[in-house]
């Protein structure tokens, strides 16, 4: 008879405390019951939408190759004699627009960027270019990854000491010009709040025939290695 009533007595206080617990479970929000998940990636603290991020890139691009799109155009992959090195100087102002979401190789976000360059041109006719761009890049984020990949394209506008018209034989026909870049790359972040990066740059820069017939449209195609800094703007 004592064991039976043990039993009914262990019985009924396991069950009080499932209902205690089921209670406790019931009363939280869904964002505390998420909580242990969300946190546990901490690259959803350095991806998020509407981030606002100051980055600092300097390059040395001195692989001279033909326009990439010239494809596009029905040229045949051509080059001048003539040979350039580019450094440029980028500073920008990166808007992170969405979350990080996507199939799993290409989960990831969005950014766009605003950017200022001043480029240094140590062999070439010119000495320097000077270019407002702005662009759009892909992050590929995973799972507390603090090495992310990435792949941007950038357009802009600028201006150089163009040299053809001062008798500079292949040299850019006029002050005003374009330029395209693209790259890719890994950041590493290495807390919340600042991150590096490095990678390969190519940049394209040319008058889009503004300065035919009278100055041939040569244009400069080049590439080499960028790195820079990332700092978070705001808390």
């Amino acid at each position: 008879m004592r064991a039976r009533k043990l039993i009914l007595f262990t019985v009924v206080l396991a069950c009080l405390r499932q209902r205690s617990i089921a209670q406790d479970f019931s009363n939280q929000t869904p964002a505390e019951i998420l909580r242990p998940s969300e946190t546990s990636d901490f690259n959803r603290r350095i991806y998020y939408k509407n981030r606002l991020e100051f980055s600092f890139e300097s390059g040395w691009l001195p692989v001279n190759i033909p326009f990439v799109f010239d494809f596009l155009l029905g040229d045949g992959y051509n080059m001048t004699p003539l040979r350039y090195t580019l450094v440029p100087n980028i500073a920008s102002l990166r808007w992170q627009i969405n979350d990080v979401g996507g199939p799993r190789i290409l989960r990831g976000n969005w950014d766009l960027s605003f950017s200022g360059t001043w480029t240094v041109i140590p062999r070439g006719p010119e000495t320097h270019y000077g270019a407002y761009m702005m662009g759009i890049r892909r992050n590929f984020v995973q799972p507390n990854w603090r090495v992310v990949p990435y792949f941007d394209g950038r357009l802009g506008l600028g201006l150089t000491d163009a040299k053809e018209p001062k008798g500079a034989i292949f040299a850019q026909g006029q002050d005003f010009t374009f330029t395209l870049n693209m790259g890719t790359g890994v950041r590493y972040n290495i807390n919340p709040r600042f991150a590096i990066s490095a990678g390969m740059n190519y940049m394209h820069i040319s008058n889009l025939y503004l300065s035919e017939p009278k100055y041939p449209n040569y244009g400069i195609n080049v590439y080499g290695p960028m790195a820079g800094i990332v700092i978070r703007l705001g808390k």
